[in-house]
This record gives C-alpha cells, sequence and structure tokens, in this order.
C-alpha cells in the first residue's frame, strides 16, 4: 500500500463530491430560466382551464411584457407576481414574454358552465356586438373575431379559467388593477354591470379554443388604449 493513502482518502471522496456538483449544474437556457412559472401557469404556460391561473402560452409577445411591466410598477398587484418581476430588466422581461409567446401547446377543454341559456345569450351579445346603448364595444373588435388575440399587445380570450376572467374584470371594475393610460379596459368594465361580467365570463368560458394565434388587428380600436398606441 502506498504510504500516505490515507491522507489521499479525503481528497478522493472531494474529487467525487466536486464531480457530483458539476454534474448537477442546471444549463443556463431561457426554458431553464423560466421553469419556476411553470408552477402556476403550467408547462410552457399552458396552464388549464378549471383553475385559477391564465394561459400565458402563446399570448402576443407585446401584451405579456405590458403585464410584467404593469406587474413591477405596480399597476397590477398580485404579490408573488410582483416579487418575482420586481428587479428585473425590460431587456429580461421582454426576452420571458418572447420565450411564453412563442409557446403553442394545445389548448385545454372548456369549462362547464351552469348558467340559463338567457344569460348565455346575454354573453354572447355582449362579446360579439356590445351593447351600443351603455357604450360598450364588442370584444371582438379588439381582441379579434377568433378572440385569439391581436398583434401586437392585446390577448386572447378563449382558454381561461372563468374565475380569472371574473377575478380581472372585477380587479377593473374596483380599480385594483391598471394598465397604462388611457386604460380602456377599465372604462369598459366600469360601464358593465355585475350580471353582464357574470354573462361575458360564462360565455367565454364555454367556448373551445381554436388552435390558431393572434392576428394583426384589421382596424382602429373602438376606444384609445394606452397598451396598444396606434
Amino acid at each position: 500500500m502506498l504510504p500516505g493513502w490515507k491522507n489521499l482518502v479525503p481528497l478522493y471522496f472531494l474529487i467525487l463530491a466536486s464531480g457530483a456538483v458539476a454534474q448537477d449544474i442546471l444549463p443556463d437556457t431561457i426554458t431553464q430560466r423560466v421553469a419556476a412559472c411553470f408552477a402556476c401557469h403550467g408547462k410552457e404556460g399552458r396552464a388549464a382551464s378549471d383553475g385559477f391561473y391564465p394561459r400565458i402560452a402563446g399570448k402576443p409577445a407585446g401584451y405579456l411584457f405590458n403585464q410584467l411591466i404593469n406587474f413591477r410598477e405596480g399597476r397590477r398587484t398580485y404579490p408573488l407576481m410582483m416579487y418575482m418581476v420586481d428587479h428585473q430588466s425590460d431587456a429580461y422581461l421582454r426576452e420571458i414574454a418572447d420565450y411564453f409567446s412563442d409557446q403553442h401547446p394545445p389548448y385545454p377543454a372548456p369549462q362547464v358552465v351552469r348558467v340559463s341559456e338567457a344569460v348565455l345569450e346575454r354573453g354572447k351579445t355582449l362579446v360579439m356586438a356590445g351593447d351600443s346603448a351603455k357604450a360598450i364595444p364588442a370584444c371582438i373588435a379588439c381582441h379579434g373575431n377568433a378572440m385569439t388575440g391581436t398583434l401586437p399587445a392585446i390577448p386572447g380570450l378563449l382558454g381561461l379559467p372563468q374565475d380569472y376572467l371574473n377575478a380581472q374584470l372585477g380587479a377593473w371594475k374596483s380599480g385594483s388593477r391598471h394598465a397604462a393610460p388611457p386604460d380602456c379596459m377599465a372604462q369598459i368594465a366600469n360601464r358593465l354591470t355585475d350580471a353582464d361580467v357574470s354573462a361575458a365570463v360564462a360565455w367565454l368560458s364555454a367556448q373551445a379554443a381554436p388552435q390558431q394565434g393572434a392576428a394583426p388587428i384589421s382596424g382602429k380600436l373602438p376606444l384609445p388604449c394606452g397598451s396598444m398606441p396606434q
């Protein structure tokens, strides 16, 4: 046996441990860096239709970037999101937005809604035609005829949980959610009654989402929107 072998044993195990640590080093990729988002938004940002957290996969990058900025600057106030983006640069937030915008996993099945046909019909009318008497534009005027969003910064409305849609419209009505001024969604939400919100959300939640992405907006928006300047 070699002299001093006992002194080499600790070094041997240190080398083994160093190798194990090296093998566990995670790759520095955007997929790995956004993995924390999967805990709430699901793998690839696909989420599900029966929870609270929204699908972010395939949303326009401009929309996702705007929302990350809104959380960082306090216009939206969900504590976990605010904490995660608090010290992130615009460039990094744009990289995150671009990543999720490029993901296109299948949409989940629509939710089963338990409301009357009259409520669903009212919801469909609001989404497809609006209510001129209340100066409420149709949802499709901004979010697109297929309701899959419009480029560069308006999100789709299908494949989102009923609870999430209710919560966001409620947040605009209460003033706890804001966007860059002029805040067009806050104006629209405050023209909706609670019954209108419930009807529109029920109808939207019951629709199957087409497997297509956002398209360029085809005309002028019905209201000035700071989050999508024209």
